[in-house]
């Protein structure tokens, strides 16, 4: 079967420019994979005969991305487009990166090197598709295969093995056996990545459109690895993380704190060793630490009061935009003791207490820090104590944010 691509302009522009030259050029990787998919691809890469330096001089304006690797940005219409010269990488010592690069004029060569079949795919309208490596049927059967050996693709660069798992979950394709195998043998090699790598690929798996891919960390032994330090060990624990993940949007933080379900107290410390930004670490960790809070609602008879300590302790903004979506997601995944009508009585009273305007942060007493120390309060920790007291009767009593209700409330307490 011919397979035709609508290449963009500036696309066609590079090649047929190099092509004028005396050089070949194609379009390959992920945006011809994509392409083939009807999808649009995010960036067009360009592969090409040419040396760097013959790129440089044939183009306007380039940028150095990385000549010692044979990659020059061609600028066009302030777009950028990556041109890197056929190559063939040298040994990989470090199990990351080629020790030495070798450009070559054989485009099959240079597609040699590539991680999978789906992305060593090469494309210009003259010449169509060039699948050396039957990535158009394994597209078709919906597989993520390495190119040639598997084992060598992953000695050359370990990082490939979660990016097997990552593409699979990304497209919704099952990972080849042999492929497979290769993961489950060389699973130790992961951990010559950089955990910053390593986070970039996880969170993308997390983030995808198909969480059930996630279990393949588990499965192919990549976890003990990449998350060592965890309490998420065994496959029913995954099991139910992953049923969480699909009753939630792929939203950053609400996955990653599906993801963190099991952890408790240890959730910021697994996020640390993921080099997760503040933000993360603070949402998951009080998302994740709240799970029962709760637990006991039928039992509780201050609910809006206990609603209210919640939201002081975890911030208004992580209860409205993630705490209650959260939960949603945990009840319909059958993981907690509450049902949807007592979420949906917590959202109620909630808009109650939004409606009121009730007092739910400590900047909104009436009463402040410099009239407490005129009426005689020690500044420091006894100033502490007094504002958390007066802060407490004010949640459990709305209209107790008076100045004169607070300064008899002070009289009678000292």
């Amino acid at each position: 079967m011919e397979y035709r691509i609508d290449t963009p302009k500036n696309v066609n522009f590079i090649i047929k420019l190099l092509e004028r030259e005396g050089y070949e050029a194609f379009a390959v990787g992920g945006c011809v994979r994509d392409a083939l998919m009807g999808n649009e691809p995010q960036d067009w890469d360009i592969t090409t005969s040419a040396a760097p330096l013959d790129v440089k001089k044939i183009f306007h304006k380039t940028i150095d991305t990385g000549l010692q690797h044979g990659t020059v940005t061609v600028m066009l219409e302030h777009v950028g487009y990556e041109v890197t010269t056929y190559r063939i990488d040298g040994t990989y010592s470090d199990g990351r990166h080629p020790d030495e690069v070798k450009f070559t004029k054989n485009l099959v060569e240079d597609l040699k090197r590539r991680d999978f079949t789906i992305n060593a795919m090469a494309y210009n309208p003259k010449t169509g598709i060039v699948d050396e490596f039957d990535g158009v049927g394994d597209l078709e059967r919906k597989l993520i295969k390495c190119v040639g050996n598997p084992k060598e693709r992953f000695t050359e660069d370990a990082l490939r093995m979660l990016r097997a798992v990552r593409f699979a979950a990304k497209l919704g394709f099952a990972i080849e056996e042999n492929t497979a195998k290769a993961i489950t043998d060389m699973a130790e090699n992961i951990s010559k990545v950089s955990k910053e790598r390593i986070h970039s690929e996880l969170d993308k798996l997390v983030t995808s459109n198909n969480p059930h891919i996630l279990k393949y960390v588990y499965t192919l032994g990549l976890d003990k690895f990449i998350i060592p330090n965890a309490t998420l060990k065994n496959e029913e624990q995954y099991d139910n993380v992953i049923n969480v993940m699909k009753c939630m949007k792929p939203d950053h933080y609400l996955r990653w704190a599906a993801f963190m379900m099991y952890e408790g107290e240890n959730a910021k410390s697994v996020l640390k060793t993921l080099k997760f930004d503040n933000k993360t670490l603070n949402i998951c960790d009080k998302l994740v630490n709240s799970i029962d809070y709760f637990k006991d609602y039928d039992q509780i008879e201050e609910k809006k009061y206990h609603i209210k300590k919640l939201i002081v302790s975890i911030g208004e903004e992580i209860f409205a935009d993630y705490y209650l979506a959260f939960m949603e997601a945990i009840i319909k995944a059958k993981m907690s003791d509450l049902n949807e009508n007592i979420l949906n009585d917590i959202r109620n009273l909630y808009q109650q207490i939004k409606n009121d305007g009730d007092c739910i942060s400590k900047e909104n007493m009436v009463l402040k820090g410099n009239e407490l120390k005129a009426l005689g309060v020690e500044p420091g920790k006894v100033m502490g104590e007094v504002i958390n007291k007066m802060f407490d009767e004010i949640l459990k009593d709305p209209s107790m944010n008076d100045r004169d209700k607070l300064i008899d409330y002070l009289k009678l307490s000292s």
